[in-house]
């Protein structure tokens, strides 16, 4: 084996018998630099994961209710990504590769059939952070983390990155991230154009295809700006949001909305609290005001306000009794361009988790103006360490007057929804989950001032089963 002096000779190819105290000098530095490099390299991390979770489903109403002739679907939608990640000396990058697609949508023979809209291979994530702070600083992170990007916060009710929809959420961004001490505290900002321009900022933010946003608005934010401070105490987490979100003006001309210059500006401010007031008992709530105006121009002015309990009930049995409050308009007033809306949009968080398993509140398809109430007992069951099972049970009420379209009101009781869900871990990287709903609305859900359905079905019901693979490609056996 050659000594390190020989190595050194090598390296700088000279000849043992012309070695000298200054090339000796010369490779020694070599060797110190070699070294470093090879340390850097060493701690500079890869990480390459995937994920294939395909769902059936079976849907006889779920996200509205449907015509007492209409027949079920039933499909299957797959998410299929490849993430890959890696890590360096004070910086970042990840990169996520989706494709979403409903079995049967593409000729198994050929491609070129699929349209646009129904083209499910996309970018979800591709980010890079870089980190200001040095490895000795005393800050623990103070970093930028730039690009495409999933954001979410605390129980992701106004802000999440919305994974139990196949596509997902994500958002074009900028945020700025400091956390030390158990503070948390990241300032964020996104400007979106449809295309390269050479004149002009106008938005198109009316997509051609899937409604953007909570509530079914149908419309992308232009830009947004915000603020997140949080903080980790003995008895639990608090938090602080400011979000502005800016929607393009636009005017009407033959039913065809056209972009016009200036923006509509909505602010959402709020705090979140979780906190643990014995050993068994955990309280969770918000509240959020929201004001200035709405992707329509109206002015706004509507709130939030939510709180849960969760008690555990034994050793395996947790309760979670709550409600949930979003305020709406007054169904009975007519609504014209120049009148208050009171309606509270949860801006672009995770419905799903929230106000029903059949998603038929503040998701893709809307239910008027009028606001909701929740009121709910969640149930969860420990029943082994691989296996856990879980019920819901929401009652839904309309939090504002609902019209009747005669001058009077309807009750405001919209329907009673049971969810109830099984997931099963089958190895640390293979997941099953299997889950049923069912719904008991009223007429008033079925109304043209909610879900506009005539001769309506009004015990809606839908179940799915997932199957969630997740490997690491890079682990070792």
């Amino acid at each position: 084996m050659q000594t390190i002096k020989n190595k050194l000779l090598s390296i700088q190819g000279f000849k043992k018998e012309t070695f000298t105290r200054a090339t000796l000098s010369k490779s020694l530095l070599l060797g110190l630099a070699f070294t470093a490099l090879s340390h850097n390299e060493a701690k500079a991390q890869f990480t390459l994961t995937g994920q294939v979770r395909p769902r059936t489903e079976v849907r006889d109403g779920q996200g509205t209710l449907q015509k007492k002739d209409d027949d079920a679907a039933v499909f299957t939608s797959q998410r299929t990504r490849l993430n890959a990640g890696f890590g360096g000396y004070r910086f970042k990058i990840f990169m996520a590769l989706q494709d979403v697609r409903v079995w049967g949508q593409d000729q198994s023979s050929i491609n070129r059939t699929t349209t646009d809209a129904n083209d499910g291979l996309m970018l979800h994530e591709a980010w890079g952070e870089i980190f200001l702070n040095d490895t000795v600083s005393k800050i623990k992170n103070l970093s930028l983390k730039i690009g495409r990007q999933e954001i979410a916060y605390d129980d992701q009710k106004v802000i999440g990155g919305l994974d139990w929809l196949q596509q997902a959420r994500r958002h074009d961004a900028i945020v700025l991230k400091f956390a030390n001490k158990g503070w948390i505290a990241d300032i964020g900002a996104a400007f979106n154009q449809n295309s390269e321009k050479s004149v002009g900022t106008l938005y198109n933010g009316i997509p051609t295809a899937y409604g953007a946003g909570t509530n079914g608005i149908g419309t992308m934010y232009k830009s947004f700006q915000y603020a997140y401070v949080g903080k980790k105490f003995f008895f639990g987490d608090l938090s602080f949001l400011f979000f502005k979100d800016d929607f393009n003006k636009y005017v009407t001309v033959a039913a065809v909305k056209t972009p016009i210059q200036g923006v509509w500006s909505r602010t959402t401010t709020g705090i979140y609290y979780n906190a643990n007031l014995t050993r068994k008992i955990n309280l969770t709530g918000s509240y959020y005001y929201q004001g200035g105006r709405n992707k329509d121009g109206r002015i706004l002015s509507a709130n939030l306000a939510s709180i849960t309990a969760t008690v555990q009930a034994g050793r395996k049995l947790f309760l979670s009794p709550g409600i949930d409050y979003l305020s709406g308009t007054n169904g009975t007033k007519a609504v014209t361009a120049d009148s208050r809306s009171n309606l509270f949009d949860p801006l672009y968080g995770t419905p799903h988790k929230f106000w029903g398993g059949m998603d038929y509140f503040y998701a893709a398809n809307g239910f008027g103006g009028q606001g909701l109430t929740n009121y709910f007992l969640k149930a969860k069951y420990n029943a082994k360490d691989k296996l856990v099972f879980f019920a819901e049970l929401h009652g839904f009420e309309s939090a504002n007057k609902v019209s009747d379209g005669a001058g009077g009101t309807r009750t405001p009781y919209l329907g009673t929804e049971l969810d109830l869900k099984m997931s099963y871990n089958f190895t640390k990287l293979i997941n099953i989950e299997a889950g049923y709903s069912y719904m008991q609305a009223t007429n008033t859900m079925a109304s043209a001032q909610v879900k506009n359905v005539s001769n309506a079905d009004l015990s809606p019901q839908w179940a799915y089963v997932s199957l969630n693979i997740k490997p690491d490609f890079l682990a070792k056996k």
